[in-house]
């Protein structure tokens, strides 16, 4: 990388860590280490680490505590290690706001890649669109990364904002699944549907709540999503091969 990222590891097996430390700082990134909770909440403080791989059972805090609080303070884009592997596990740490998962044991070479993929969805500079887009009752404003229902702010995580704006820059025309995932996530990620799957729900029970029945971002099975175009617009459904309806 051009400017040496820092990453803080927080993990309580000195395997793990010796591990990661050797994979990451072979890669150009200079890593920090942490085995509690407490150690890395003091490690965050003092060093400002540009992205945090937690494990989520640490000592003391664990390691969704310690997401939970830094959160409070700091935008800073963290991606979480356990020996859990069932999607229920993985749905709740990206609920709380992880940028991404990882589960035990796992390829080194794999977590440098999800790594940089989350460092570089993080330094993604807004889209070029200024204007406020209206979609029903909803403002969104490129602009300023906001989203709001009746003056109320709706709080996105950050990866929820990426695949709104992409979204939104392709406003009444699908997208495909493996389009998404790159442009959002990265090439890595272009066959994970179901990851696709959970940042979508994720989304609209954001964004409507109340009628999931009728949610403005619509599912095309087999080829991908589309948010709905503004009312003021005639925008035309397209994508590959013809057009479809929701």
């Amino acid at each position: 990388m051009n400017n040496q990222s820092v990453v803080l590891v927080a993990d309580d097996d000195p395997s793990i860590l010796k591990l990661v430390r050797l994979e990451l700082s072979e890669q150009g990134f200079r890593v920090l280490t942490a085995e509690t909770g407490e150690h890395a909440l003091q490690m965050i403080d003092e060093q400002h680490p540009d992205l945090l791989v937690l494990d989520v059972i640490l000592p003391g805090i664990s390691g969704l505590e310690v997401m939970r609080r830094v959160q409070q303070k700091t935008a800073v884009p963290i991606v979480l290690l356990t020996a859990r592997n069932t999607d229920r596990d993985k749905v709740r740490g990206l609920e709380m706001g992880a940028d991404d998962y990882l589960a035990k044991p796992f390829n080194p070479e794999e977590l440098t890649a999800r790594v940089r993929a989350v460092l570089r969805r993080a330094r993604r500079p807004a889209g070029a669109t200024s204007s406020v887009l209206k979609v029903r009752d909803l403002e969104i404003d490129a602009e300023r990364r906001v989203v709001s229902r009746d003056g109320e702010i709706i709080r996105l995580t950050r990866t929820e904002w990426n695949l709104l704006q992409s979204l939104v820059e392709h406003a009444g025309k699908v997208m495909l699944t493996g389009e998404i995932l790159s442009k959002v996530w990265g090439p890595e990620y272009r066959d994970d549907v179901q990851y696709l799957r959970v940042w979508v729900s994720r989304l609209r029970q954001k964004l409507e709540p109340d009628r999931p029945e009728e949610s403005l971002i619509k599912t095309f099975p087999g080829m991908g999503y589309m948010l709905e175009a503004p009312a003021e617009e005639d925008a035309e459904v397209e994508h590959a091969g013809g057009s479809a309806t929701a």
